[in-house]
């Protein structure tokens, strides 16, 4: 199984939660884990967790060049806590675009969806930010899920609107992922007219230990342990593979803020079946299309708790 994992602005957790889903993956006992750095900015894993840089990804492409063996791939992994395996990318940019243009215009496709088809192994892959023209776009379209996190800032939400159909298209099955404080998730779901498979927490302590770093102190109750239990929660139901489905009802949505309205698409596609996260809150104040805050500045009532 190949599940991708991306961003269309900043850098809203997608390394960290590639870790979190590989760690909390079910049946870790008869399943082989592998995270890949396919961003084409760089990698961050073997910098977080004091390893070198090779073997890795500039290693395989080298080697894609010589041989079209996928067995080969699992050569130029290493280990992460947890059995975890992982394909490091170099933290510069010039290093891993050229490693991922190589792997990308394979003369069949990209390696790691063929090591991705074996039922044993799934293969979480950090695109990270996909802008057009990504050298990572020719794995992302392999996926079998595809999930975009995005945070719910109001510049965050007109990003993703603007790119929630083009890229609900590379997957059979796409999904929207939220993280952090904005607006509320209600809001962001009628306005964007799908539902998120979840919001991650605001939890730092946990995504310091994910990330090979120094836990920051816990500023209050409940700060540990919220972005663990999201990611297990969300990793059973990538797991589980879902016959295909009508797209979702509804109509095309009013507005996003920042986004005209001929530019917000509906994802086609068969979503990711949000798992019972219990992340909606009960109030919506106002829509995230207000004039009154400009579409960029969330009121703070009825914002979205942290864990």
């Amino acid at each position: 199984m190949l599940i991708v994992l991306c961003s269309v602005k900043g850098s809203p957790g997608v390394t960290t939660l590639a870790v979190a889903l590989a760690m909390a993956w079910p049946h870790v006992e008869s399943t082989r884990r592998l995270v890949a750095e396919v961003d084409p900015s760089g990698g961050d894993l073997a910098m977080r967790f004091g390893l070198p840089a090779t073997p890795g990804l500039v290693s395989l492409a080298a080697a894609a060049r010589r041989t079209r063996d996928p067995a080969m791939v699992w050569d130029h992994t290493q280990t992460l806590p947890g059995g975890v395996r992982a394909l490091v990318a170099p933290p510069g940019g010039t290093h891993a675009r050229a490693a991922l243009s190589t792997l990308a215009t394979a003369p069949d496709e990209p390696l790691l969806p063929i090591v991705a088809r074996d039922t044993s192994v799934v293969v979480l892959a950090d695109c990270g930010r996909v802008d057009p023209a990504s050298p990572a776009e020719a794995i992302a379209r392999c996926a079998d899920a595809l999930v975009l996190v995005t945070g719910t800032q109001g510049d965050d939400l007109a990003h993703a609107a603007a790119r929630l159909g083009e890229l609900a298209r590379w997957t059979p099955r796409p999904g929207l992922l939220l993280t952090g404080d904005g607006y509320p998730t209600v809001d962001v779901e009628r306005e964007l007219g799908i539902p998120a498979i979840g919001r991650l927490p605001h939890d730092p302590v946990t995504a310091a230990t994910l990330t090979g770093h120094r836990q920051p102190p816990a500023r209050r109750r409940g700060t540990n342990g919220g972005l663990a239990r999201h990611a297990a929660a969300l990793a059973r139901t990538l797991a589980v593979p879902v016959s295909p489905m009508a797209p979702l009802p509804g109509s095309v949505p009013a507005g996003v803020p920042g986004v005209p309205a001929q530019q917000v698409r509906r994802p086609g596609g068969v979503p990711i079946t949000p798992p019972a996260f219990g992340l909606r809150t009960a109030s919506a104040p106002h829509r995230v299309g207000d004039p009154r805050h400009n579409g960029h500045q969330p009121s703070t009532s009825g914002k979205e708790p942290r864990s």
